[in-house]
């Protein structure tokens, strides 16, 4: 039975960043008593980035920053979860309210700033996590950790994460840093992503396993910024990448009186911004590197148009809050249908 529908409206009449600590806290109780697991969502596994997926629809990082209910999401039927981003030292993030529904529009600002208890917290808490599926951890750098300092907080993230993660996600695109996408900049990506690749290289060895990593960009990427990553990407042997963060446009909420709030826009009206982007990238890659597609994705419909754009596995956030668990099975039907040919 679908009680989301029923619970929506109560959620919605609280403040949007205390509904959401409610509702994870709330879910992991739950599922710390025991209550019995729904049908599991069948679905034609697929490998990405060597990893065995059970089904294409995944949780993106940013509803369970902190690992706090990931045995009881992955409860919904997702192919795989991505906790995080997870930061070297907690921090606490920007100041309330940073957080806003654009209920007319499906869509949400966020400006929390890599609010989060750091990652040795969250490792803690993996190991007593029960979920034996794909697991992402996204990693970023410390608000005061300069730019110039960047890479060493990501082999920080990455040297505490690997042996943990199904794969490591690297975070350069959120808005809610400052200065954080210069990393999307042709010299400072390709110093990152040399640091990273060399830095795997070495833990493969040491842990006798090769853990990917995937590169998370923003979607507020012109043609030129979008080759410019795509041949960083081929040229340093990352994994897969993640298409896309949140965007800085306002483009569908300008009625909203929300619209001048600071921060990334996720929900519905990314849907075009970002499909654009995996587009693009699909083009540019020619097939070499897979797309893992988020944004906007809020029925069956948009998670299939983002295999057609090229996308392998597609991940859900803004579209949950507003759709509830219903959308997971709705995606995971329409991408087995593509899978199929149907």
């Amino acid at each position: 039975m679908n009680l989301y529908p029923l619970l929506r409206p109560l959620l919605f009449t609280l403040d949007a960043e205390r509904a959401h600590e409610l509702t994870l806290h709330g879910i992991a109780l739950l599922d710390q008593l025991g209550l019995p697991r729904p049908p599991r969502h069948t679905s034609p596994s697929v490998e990405v980035m060597g990893l065995h997926f059970p089904n294409r629809i995944g949780l993106a990082a940013g509803l369970d920053k902190n690992a706090i209910a990931v045995d009881a999401l992955s409860r919904l039927g997702f192919g795989f979860l991505e906790v995080g981003t997870v930061t070297p030292r907690p921090q606490p993030g920007n100041p309330a309210p940073r957080l806003f529904r654009l209920s007319d529009q499906e869509a949400i600002i966020n400006r929390m700033g890599f609010n989060n208890a750091g990652v040795d917290a969250l490792l803690a808490r993996l190991q007593h996590v029960r979920y034996q599926g794909i697991l992402g951890i996204n990693i970023g750098k410390n608000f005061d950790t300069s730019i110039e300092r960047a890479t060493e907080d990501y082999l920080i993230g990455l040297d505490k994460a690997y042996a943990h993660a199904s794969y490591v996600a690297i975070n350069i695109s959120s808005p809610n840093t400052q200065n954080l996408r210069q990393l999307q900049g042709q010299s400072e990506l390709d110093n990152l992503l040399g640091s990273l690749k060399q830095r795997q290289t070495q833990l493969a060895d040491r842990h006798g396993r090769l853990v990917p990593m995937a590169l998370k960009i923003a979607p507020d990427l012109d043609s030129s910024q979008i080759t410019t990553i795509a041949d960083a990407l081929r040229r340093h042997g990352i994994d897969a990448v993640i298409a896309t963060n949140t965007t800085l446009s306002r483009k569908g909420i300008e009625g909203s009186s929300l619209a001048a709030e600071a921060g990334g826009l996720s929900g519905s009206p990314l849907f075009e911004k970002s499909t654009a982007v995996v587009r693009a990238l699909a083009h540019a890659l020619g097939g070499e590197i897979p797309i893992i597609a988020a944004g906007g994705i809020t029925t069956g419909a948009r998670a299939r148009a983002k295999l057609e754009a090229g996308a392998t596995l597609v991940q859900v956030y803004s579209g949950l809050i507003y759709r509830g668990p219903v959308l997971v099975k709705e995606c995971i039907a329409a991408t087995q249908s593509y899978q199929q040919g149907i």
